[in-house]
């Protein structure tokens, strides 16, 4: 059953903050095989201009796709989860994230399209830190597969 396009434009409260840690954007840029000592060393992010470590760009997935749960379990929307591939990811930076940064997302879902019999959902997470201010926007596009025929 399609997806109902109505949801398109439907804004999701804003996450709890997360607080980004120095040992985590170092396990992460270690996980990821980044060696850049930006995301491991505060004076060579110094020396780059930024206040602290720096974590990768990929980083901020983690969060914001932990946002878009809210609209995954929305049970108005009707999406069958099980049946979910992840479609494609996109960022949109105003500055990097920063270890201390305490960042919370809020989701909107973009667009509901049906193709071939698949629904596909894009989902708009807007990231802002404690002052409010933009850090990223994630763009999420979640394909969920049509069902097999009898």
């Amino acid at each position: 059953m399609a997806l109902d396009q109505s949801f398109v434009g439907r804004t999701y409260p804003p996450t709890d903050p997360y607080e980004v840690g120095r040992e985590k954007i170092r396990e992460f840029a270690e996980a990821i095989g980044d060696p850049n000592p930006a995301y491991t060393d505060a004076e060579a992010a110094k020396a780059l201009g930024h206040p602290d470590v720096i974590a990768p760009p990929t980083f901020v997935f983690a969060i914001t796709f932990k946002a878009a749960g809210l609209v995954i379990q929305d049970p108005q929307l009707g999406l069958d989860y099980s049946r979910v591939v992840h479609g494609d990811q996109k960022f949109a930076y105003t500055r990097p994230v920063r270890s201390g940064d305490r960042l919370a997302v809020t989701s909107t879902i973009e667009a509901v399209k049906t193709m071939a019999g698949n629904d596909i959902i894009d989902i708009r997470g807007e990231v802002h830190d404690q002052a409010g201010e933009h850090v990223v926007t994630a763009f999420t596009k979640l394909v969920s597969r049509r069902a097999e025929e009898a």
